[in-house]
C-alpha cells in the first residue's frame, strides 16, 4: 500500500493544498482558496498599516482545499497518512476559553481586535519599542537576545499589547492567543486541551522570546512591567515547545467527516510557511533559502557546535529545531519585496482604473478584455524595457522599506524614499530602481550573516518571484555577487509541510532524509555576470548613503516637519 501526506500552506492571499506520494515525492493534487473577506479588504487600514483576517476565511479554506485534493487524487483515504499546516507569522489568534477564535464568538465577529493580526500589521510599533526599552534596561536577562536584540511590531508580544490597551471587551475575553499554524492545528486535532497542546517551537522561538535557556517564555515579572495581563496571559500560554517533525494529536470526527478522511490520520505540529518552504528546497549548511513573495523571509541551518552561543545581531531569530530538527534555524528577512513592485503597479494603474475603465466609449466586453491583457502583460513588459536600459544610463535609487525593516535590524518607523530623478526618468527606470532595490535590501542581509560569522556559500530562491521573473532573479545573482538556484516547485513551503507530515506520521525517519528524497529540484541557475558587478557595486553605495540618511538626518527632523 503506497503511503500520502497533505501539506497546507496559508499565505498572505490565499491557503494552498498539496497531496504528494511520500516515494516518489510527486505532487497527484494541490488546490487553492483565495480569501474573499480579506479579498474584498474587510477589517483592513491600510492608512494604519492595519491587517487583520478573519478565521472563518481560513477555515473556509482548510475544508476546500484539503477536500479537494482528496477528491481529485481518488486516493484513498487510510492511505493519507498525515497533515502539517503552515502558515504566515506572526500572525496571533485571540481564543476564548472554550479554545474558539474570539471572531467567531457572539459579539465579536466583526471586530477587527477580534481577528487574526498578520504578520505585516505594523500598529503595535509603539509597543514593541516598550519592549526594546524594557529588555535592554529591566535589570535582567535579554530575552531579544536570540531574536537579533530588536522585538518588532510585527511580532506576537508587541501585537497582543495593542490589541488589549486598545480594545477592554477583547481584553477581557481573550482567554488565550494562538499563532495561525497552532490555532489551525489545534482545529484538526482531538485533544482540546489547550494546556497540553502541542504549541510551535518555531513561531515561539522567532516571535515570541522562547528559548530553553530561561525556561521557555519570558517570565511574569518581565511581562507584567509592560502589562499586568501579559503576566496573566502567560499562565494560560505554554512552557514546552515542538518541533514540526512532531505529532500534535489525530484527525479528530468532526473534520474527517469534512474531508473526506479518517481519524487514524496523524495532524503534525504546526509551523511557518518560510521555514517549511526551505524544507520543500531541500535546505542545506551554508545555503540562504530566500522565500520570495510578498515580503521575503531568509532561512538557513547552522549546527550548534558551528553558532553556540553566539547570537546574530539584528535578525529575527535563531531557533533549535526551527527548521531541522538538531540543527539551529536562522531567519532574516524584508518587510516588502513583491509588495514594492505591487506598490507601483497600483500607482500606475490609477489612469486605467480611473479613466480607461470608466469610459463610456469602450464596452463591458473590452474594458475586461484590456484588463486581462494589461494585468498579462505589466510586468512582463516593464521588465523587458527595464533591462534595456544601458549600463551607462543614469537611474533613480530607491529604498526598499514601503513597509518598514525587517532586517538587517528591525525598524517598522522607515519609510521608503527615491531620489536621483530627473524629467528623463521613465516608468522603466523606476521599476528598475525598485528591483534593484530589493535586490540591495537583500544584500544588506547577506553581508549581516556574513559580518556576523555565519559563512553562505549559494542561494536558493522560492516562491511567485523567483520562478516567474528572470530579470529580478538575474539582478539578485548580481548584486549578491554569487549564483541563485530557482527551486522547481510552485508549492515549496506546502512541499516543505508535506515532509514535516511525513516524518511525523513514521514513514521516514528524519527531516533531512525525507527532504533529500521528496524535496524540490532546481528549475533555473542565474550566474553572475562580470561586466555588471561593479555597476551594481557603485549603485549599492548609493542605496546606502540614502537609506543612512533616511534614518538618520530624516529621524531627527521629524519633530520639525511633516515627512
Amino acid at each position: 500500500m503506497s503511503n500520502y501526506v497533505i501539506g497546507v500552506d496559508y499565505g498572505s492571499d490565499s491557503v494552498r493544498a498539496v497531496l504528494l506520494d511520500t516515494s516518489t515525492g510527486v505532487e497527484l493534487a494541490s488546490s487553492v482558496h483565495y480569501y474573499q473577506r480579506w479579498k474584498n479588504n474587510e477589517y483592513c487600514n491600510p492608512s494604519i498599516n492595519q491587517f487583520r483576517q478573519h478565521p472563518l476565511d481560513h477555515i473556509e479554506g482548510l475544508e476546500n482545499t484539503v477536500k479537494a485534493v482528496v477528491e481529485k487524487s481518488n486516493v484513498k483515504a487510510k492511505e493519507i497518512k498525515g497533515i502539517c499546516v503552515d502558515t504566515t507569522g506572526s500572525s496571533p489568534v485571540p481564543v476564548s476559553k472554550d479554545g474558539i477564535p474570539l471572531a467567531m464568538v457572539e459579539g465579536f465577529e466583526h471586530n477587527p481586535n477580534a481577528m487574526m493580526v498578520l504578520w505585516k500589521d505594523h500598529t503595535a510599533i509603539p509597543e514593541a519599542n516598550e519592549i526594546n526599552k524594557l529588555a535592554n534596561n529591566w535589570g535582567g536577562e535579554d530575552f531579544t537576545k536570540y531574536e537579533g536584540g530588536i522585538y518588532s511590531s510585527e511580532w506576537f508580544w508587541a501585537k497582543i499589547l495593542h490589541v488589549i490597551r486598545e480594545d477592554e471587551a477583547v481584553k477581557n475575553a481573550a482567554y488565550t492567543w494562538m499563532e495561525h499554524c497552532d490555532i489551525m492545528t489545534y482545529l484538526l486535532i482531538d485533544n482540546k486541551d489547550l494546556k497540553s497542546f502541542k504549541r510551535s517551537r518555531c513561531a515561539a522561538g522567532h516571535k515570541a522570546m522562547w528559548h530553553e535557556s530561561w525556561n521557555g517564555l519570558p517570565p511574569k515579572e518581565f511581562l507584567g512591567q509592560l502589562d499586568p495581563y501579559l503576566s496573566e496571559l502567560r499562565d494560560h500560554l505554554y512552557t514546552e515547545t515542538f518541533t514540526s517533525d512532531t505529532i500534535a494529536g489525530t484527525l479528530n470526527e468532526e473534520w474527517a467527516k469534512k474531508l473526506g478522511l479518517n481519524t487514524e490520520t496523524i495532524i503534525a505540529v504546526g509551523t511557518f510557511d518560510a521555514h517549511a518552504g526551505a524544507v520543500g528546497a531541500k535546505i542545506d549548511k551554508n545555503t540562504l533559502v530566500r522565500v520570495m513573495g510578498t515580503s521575503t523571509c531568509d532561512i538557513m541551518i547552522s549546527q550548534n557546535e558551528v553558532i553556540g552561543t553566539k547570537t546574530v545581531r539584528g535578525i529575527c531569530g535563531q531557533v533549535d529545531g526551527s527548521v531541522i530538527p538538531g540543527f539551529i534555524g536562522l531567519e532574516a528577512g524584508q518587510s516588502a519585496f513583491g509588495d514594492v513592485l505591487a506598490w507601483f503597479k497600483d500607482i500606475l494603474n490609477w489612469p486605467i482604473e480611473n479613466l480607461v475603465m470608466t469610459s463610456e466609449l469602450l464596452s463591458e466586453a473590452t474594458k475586461k478584455q484590456l484588463q486581462e491583457e494589461i494585468d498579462a502583460k505589466f510586468i512582463k513588459t516593464l521588465s523587458e524595457q527595464a533591462e534595456q536600459i544601458p549600463l551607462s544610463e543614469s537611474i533613480p535609487t530607491a529604498l526598499d522599506w514601503i513597509n518598514g525593516r525587517r532586517t538587517p535590524d528591525a525598524n517598522q518607523e522607515l519609510k521608503s524614499a527615491i531620489s536621483n530623478l530627473s524629467l528623463g526618468t521613465k516608468a522603466p527606470h523606476m521599476f528598475k530602481a525598485l528591483v534593484n532595490a530589493i535586490c540591495f535590501g537583500s544584500k544588506m542581509i547577506v553581508d549581516r550573516f556574513e559580518s556576523e560569522g555565519v559563512k553562505i556559500e549559494s542561494v536558493i530562491g522560492i516562491g511567485g518571484v523567483a520562478r516567474k521573473s528572470p530579470f529580478i532573479m538575474q539582478t539578485l545573482a548580481n548584486v549578491l555577487n554569487m549564483p541563485v538556484k530557482v527551486a522547481e516547485s510552485d508549492q515549496a513551503p506546502a512541499l516543505g509541510a508535506a515532509i514535516y507530515a511525513s516524518v511525523a506520521a513514521g514513514i521516514y525517519p528524519n527531516v533531512i532524509e525525507a527532504s533529500k528524497k521528496i524535496g524540490s529540484d532546481f528549475e533555473a541557475e542565474y550566474l553572475p555576470q562580470a561586466d555588471r558587478i561593479k555597476v551594481y557595486e557603485d549603485r549599492m553605495k548609493s542605496y546606502k548613503v540614502l537609506g543612512e540618511f533616511i534614518e538618520t538626518t530624516i529621524k531627527e527632523k521629524k519633530h520639525e516637519y511633516q515627512v
